[in-house]
């Protein structure tokens, strides 16, 4: 028999939040043992043993809901804001499912010069499988847009959601991500788009919903330092009292990767963008993921600080957080990823290829 630790910080906690260590029966079935560390160790030694033995006899694949309730059963007290049943449960998941934390990892910081869509959208990629192969550590990338365009989800419909006149007239370059997720409004000067590529374990145990808002938990940290107002939205919204600020999309690579990325709204050129996007009109076809109508509240409404002074703050703000260091794109990256560009990101049989 074997112990496995577990532990999950709630986002937007002022504590750590629970941590687990559970053993595991020598059949892989069930639980054999739960010790509980983290802030329940302040608590009364009554009310560990019945949380640990709820959790002794529960078979190795009970879910978060199942685990819960066995949890909740046990009289937990509604005081334990940072250590809710629920908390426990994902926890107690994350030790079985063989997570790690943000301590256990060093981040690279890459934050380079702009480069064209079809490069970033390519770059994603070739990031991914670079984390995936070991070849490169979990990875945080700010991005430097060259020109205005729009990003297409990966299940997202051209027809539905860019009106090609005006794409055209604006000058507007139309691309299409990896990921799932809605339509991106990019204008350089008032957007902030930046990606977090980490191991699948880091999410371990979390339901997908939840692997959100926990790598988004560090954003609204460096958004309240800067006097902004902001809240997690599910799915995948941050968002202010008056409207959306960002979205984020997800891919999960089969080599246990996840590549998770936001975009931000600094300003917006509302005018523009009506013209080159179809989301307040009526869909022309019945195919792909639809944009989900939404009022935008840009940053730039809320505090008086440049674009560069924002994406500065948030790069500050992850360092101080996390174990980072300086990190960039490789040669043999840029190589691939400009390669990738020209084969699949630039051609009409990708971009198009939901009409």
């Amino acid at each position: 028999m074997t112990w496995s630790r577990g532990e999950y910080r709630v986002p937007g906690g002022a504590e750590p939040g629970p941590r687990v260590l559970v053993e595991v029966a020598s059949d892989g079935v069930r639980l054999t043992g739960a010790r509980m560390a983290g802030d329940l160790l302040s608590e009364p030694t009554a009310l560990l043993e019945r949380i640990e033995a709820a959790l002794v006899g529960c078979g190795v694949g009970l879910g978060v809901r199942d685990l819960t309730g066995r949890l909740a059963a046990a009289q937990y007290p509604d005081t334990l804001r940072s250590c809710t049943p629920e908390a426990v449960a994902v926890a107690v998941r994350r030790a079985l499912g063989g997570a790690t934390t943000w301590e256990d990892h060093t981040f690279e910081v890459v934050h380079e010069p702009p480069v064209s869509p079809w490069e970033h959208m390519a770059l994603d990629q070739v990031l991914a499988e670079s984390v995936g192969a070991g070849t490169r550590g979990p990875t945080l990338r700010l991005w430097e847009w060259d020109r205005t365009s729009v990003v297409l989800g990966s299940f997202q419909s051209l027809r539905n959601e860019v009106d090609p006149d005006g794409a055209r007239r604006h000058g507007v370059t139309v691309v299409r991500r990896v990921s799932g997720g809605g339509t991106m409004f990019i204008q350089p000067a008032s957007t902030i788009t930046f990606s977090l590529t980490v191991p699948a374990s880091l999410v371990a145990g979390m339901s997908f919903a939840a692997s959100y808002e926990y790598l988004d938990d560090w954003v609204l940290g460096a958004l309240a330092g800067l006097g902004v107002r902001a809240r997690y939205v599910p799915l995948n919204d941050i968002a202010s009292p008056d409207g959306k600020i960002a979205g984020a999309a997800q891919k999960r690579l089969a080599s246990g990767v996840v590549l998770h990325h936001v975009t931000m709204a600094y300003d917006i050129d509302s005018r523009v963008m009506l013209e080159v996007l179809r989301t307040f009109r009526p869909p022309l076809a019945d195919t792909g993921t639809k944009s989900a109508q939404k009022r935008v509240d840009p940053l730039r409404s809320q505090i008086d600080a440049s674009r560069e002074d924002v994406v500065e703050a948030l790069e500050a703000y992850f360092r101080g957080r996390y174990r980072c260091v300086d990190g960039a794109v490789t040669d043999r990256e840029r190589a691939e990823a400009r390669r990738l560009a020209a084969e699949k990101f630039t051609t009409p049989q990708w971009t198009a290829r939901i009409p």
